[in-house]
């Protein structure tokens, strides 16, 4: 009983039926010249796909806009909000509204779902997310950065930790989708905090027609001198740029290095050109990330141009990646199919450089799967503990004792929820570039890295940068200068804002339904404001006792009582239904 997948573009639409976990591809084709009529091109569909019994149909979306971070079952309410979104994507939203209109009329009695391009990115931080212009006009003109691409980019980097053999959330990532629209994102504990594509796919990289970044000072000068109407300027920047403008040949790649190759000066000023962008790019993100782990290529060109791959990553050895020229090679010479994944990094490589083979309609089959596969009956669990985390420090034996001296030891003030774990006596001060926060208390025992937790507004009264990390993963975090009694220490990395989190006993794990490193929702209503926080990490361990653990900002943003709980509303996108009887929290 598979999933449709009904991708439409402008002028074709492409179809799929994958297994009804999304994962598996069973058929695929594609349909072309298609102008308006997507109800003909429906009815082909399914003909095509007459001898399966379809659960649910996938759609892709391009723009979601503010109101979509995630998939969403499409009813009256997703439709007009695509419909509203439609002066983001006037090229895209109206053809994917009209194929949505023609399957759910040619079948009305399977859930439709609608999976964004944009919905990865709405995961960017404010940083990230606006410009630099009135943020209360911005607003009122729903100007943001929103990102393309999303399933794509989603999509390699999972398959790119998974080829690795390491969690996602403990990789910094950088995905290159290049084709004929191509976009590149920085992917961070599993999320997207930064993208090259803006509030339209006009902005970023040089693309097959598209220009990508221009002054926008250039464009007012087009138009105040009346070289170009509104209209011919659009279809200048968005059909007769990019490689195609710049080449004056085509906007064809394999086109492109062949003229180069014959020496056209033309079509190798558009590969030096279009390369330059994306590399500068990688450059930028490692420098948002505080470093990669790994470097994903992927799309037309990224999987296709071996020549490409490398003119992009030459001369990154600076950050420990060193692509080999035969992999590299090779990695066209095999037939890959989709989620295939090709190592193209030296062996003694610090960061990886893969190539995978991206597969945009099985993650759109999966999230599709998530609406019909749904537990027979509802799980009657109880609410979880929260218990607000305000900042504080672990500290290595080293650094303990540089601060408090040889002979210091810590001593108990008192114990903490978790098992084996207290707040100590002693304090130290941090001392930022802008101010300083006195008297933060350690939490002991001492362990084998330091790690210093504070919250967003303890991140900008200090002057300080801090990632979002969870509990442990300091690699390449912000620096923090700590005091104590007997020394200063100053502190490379390790300073972070915690990712919400529960800690979660197995058995409670599998009563939950959830393994280590799940993502869920939680709803909590113990104070004056009703809210969910998504995003909240689950770890597993017989070391720990169940209890959500967020910062004083999340508690202050839902005005909670010291002693709350929160019920999981979400897991692997299943509903459950939980008692409302508050626990005894001691």
């Amino acid at each position: 009983m598979p999933i449709l997948v009904l991708n439409a573009g402008s002028s074709s639409l492409k179809y799929c039926l994958n297994s009804d976990d999304g994962t598996e591809r069973i058929l695929e084709g594609k349909l072309e010249r298609l102008g308006d009529d997507f109800d003909a091109a429906i009815a082909k569909v399914f003909d095509a796909v007459a001898d399966h019994t379809v659960v649910a149909v996938g759609h892709r979306v391009v723009h979601g806009g503010r109101d979509f971070a995630d998939a969403v079952v499409i009813d009256d309410d997703a439709l007009a909000a695509i419909e509203r979104n439609v002066d983001l994507a006037p090229l895209h939203n109206p053809r994917n509204l009209a194929c949505i209109r023609a399957a759910q009329s040619a079948m009305p009695d399977v859930p439709h779902v609608a999976v964004f391009d944009t919905a990865f990115h709405r995961s960017l931080p404010r940083r990230a997310r606006l410009y630099g212009i009135d943020p209360v006009f911005a607003d009122e003109h729903g100007i943001e950065r929103y990102g393309f691409h999303g399933s794509s980019h989603a999509f390699v980097a999972r398959e790119a930790a998974r080829a690795l053999g390491r969690p996602l959330q403990q990789l910094r990532v950088i995905t290159c989708h290049l084709g004929n629209g191509s976009s590149v994102c920085a992917v961070e504990c599993g999320k997207s905090v930064e993208t090259s594509m803006g509030m339209t796919p006009l902005e970023g990289l040089i693309m097959g027609t598209r220009s990508g970044d221009i002054d926008p000072g250039a464009l007012l000068m087009l138009l105040e001198k009346g070289a170009l109407t509104v209209d011919e300027l659009s279809e200048q920047l968005q059909k007769k740029s990019g490689l195609l403008g710049l080449s004056g040949i085509s906007n064809d790649l394999r086109d492109i290095e062949a003229a180069a190759a014959d020496g056209d000066d033309r079509a190798r000023l558009a590969l030096t050109l279009f390369a330059h962008r994306v590399r500068k790019t990688i450059g930028a993100y490692a420098a948002t990330m505080g470093g990669v782990d790994v470097v994903v290529m992927t799309g037309g060109i990224g999987e296709n141009s071996a020549t490409m791959r490398r003119r992009i990553l030459q001369r990154f050895e600076f950050l420990g990646l060193s692509v080999c020229e035969d992999r590299n090679y090779d990695a066209n010479s095999r037939t890959m199919k989709k989620g295939d994944v090709a190592d193209i990094s030296r062996t003694l490589s610090n960061v990886r450089a893969l190539v995978v083979k991206t597969d945009e309609e099985r993650m759109i089959a999966e999230q599709a799967a998530r609406f019909v596969q749904k537990p027979e009956t509802p799980r009657k669990l109880p609410p979880i503990p929260i218990a607000v985390s305000a900042r504080h420090v672990h500290l290595d034996e080293p650094t303990f004792k540089t601060l408090f001296g040889d002979d210091a030891e810590l001593h108990p003030y008192k114990p903490l929820s978790q098992p084996g774990q207290y707040a100590a006596e002693e304090r130290v001060n941090l001392v930022g570039p802008r101010s300083r926060i006195d008297g933060v208390r350690i939490l002991g025992p001492l362990r084998p890295a330091c790690q210093v937790e504070i919250s967003r507004t303890d991140e900008f009264a200090l002057g300080v940068d801090a990632p979002v990390r969870h509990s442990g993963d300091v690699k390449g975090t912000a620096p923090i200068t700590l005091e104590g009694p007997k020394g200063t220490v100053h502190l490379k990395e390790g300073l972070i804002c915690a990712w919400r989190h529960i800690h979660m006993t197995p058995e409670d794990a599998a009563a939950y339904g959830v393994e280590d490193r799940d993502e869920v929702q939680v709803a909590v209503h113990g104070g004056d404001r009703d809210l969910i926080f998504g995003d909240v990490v689950v770890r597993v361990s017989s070391k720990y006792k169940t209890e959500m653990h967020i910062d004083t900002d999340e508690a202050n943003a839902a005005e909670l009582p010291s002693r709350s709980a929160g019920e999981l509303v979400e897991v692997k996108g299943a509903t459950v239904e939980l008692t409302t009887t508050r626990p005894s929290l001691g």
